[in-house]
């Protein structure tokens, strides 16, 4: 089995030690960063702009991870690739052309992720598995973090899975939204190689033990 890759969120982390908390995860053996970028309109919160991405470009060599929760992603894709994203994710829910944004993304020179909300049919996104480098599906309701992990979940992210293993290059398998090491194990089985988790990570400062308990969970 390849490795999981745990991506810890950064907006579950102490802003006001930022600095400190990339280099813990990192420590832990972490794969890449997530950022989530909520305006408001899309979701019910306001996180981060480019400037962050910035920011943390400086403080890791880690991949960025930048998930659009934006109801114009096709507006600010140049500026958050120009800021270091290394992955952008944008909704199938949004208005807009999504093969088009799609297309934008990859000439930019970054790679493309496609998401779906929890009410959103696993159907909508099937016909981009083959033009995206990550699915990312969400099992909470998105727009803040610390929610229960929602169960049907699993069978979603199954039908993803099988769906992808069919293709020459299946994309990345993302999970974001109440990921524990207590389902960690399950979302792996359900077809999960990615997994997004924020306070899992950053409770109490201690990044690095908790991706230990992480990668114990999933049997690494």
């Amino acid at each position: 089995m390849n490795k999981i890759k745990i991506s810890p969120s950064v907006l579950a982390a102490d802003i006001s030690c930022l600095g400190d908390e990339i280099a813990r995860a990192e420590k832990g053996g972490c794969d890449d960063i997530h950022v989530d970028i909520m305006d408001g309109h899309f979701v019910p919160n306001l996180s981060f702009g480019p400037a962050i991405v910035s920011a943390l470009k400086k403080m890791t060599d880690l991949p960025l991870d930048v998930h659009l929760m934006i109801d114009n992603p096709q507006d600010m894709i140049k500026p958050f690739a120009d800021a270091g994203s290394d992955y952008l994710t944008v909704h199938v829910e949004v208005a807009g052309n999504v093969p088009k944004i799609i297309e934008e993304i990859l000439n930019h020179g970054v790679q493309t992720g496609i998401s779906l909300k929890p009410d959103t049919p696993v159907e909508s996104i099937l016909p981009y598995l083959d033009s995206v480098d990550l699915v990312l599906v969400m099992s909470v309701y998105p727009g803040f973090g610390g929610q229960a992990f929602i169960e049907d979940s699993y069978d979603r992210i199954a039908s993803i899975a099988e769906a992808a293993s069919k293709l020459s290059t299946p994309p990345i398998i993302s999970v974001d939204g109440g990921v524990v090491a207590g389902n960690a194990g399950s979302l792996v089985k359900s077809g999960a190689n990615h997994l997004v988790a924020g306070t899992a990570v950053f409770a109490g400062h201690n990044a690095v033990e908790n991706i230990s308990t992480m990668r114990n969970a999933i049997g690494e």
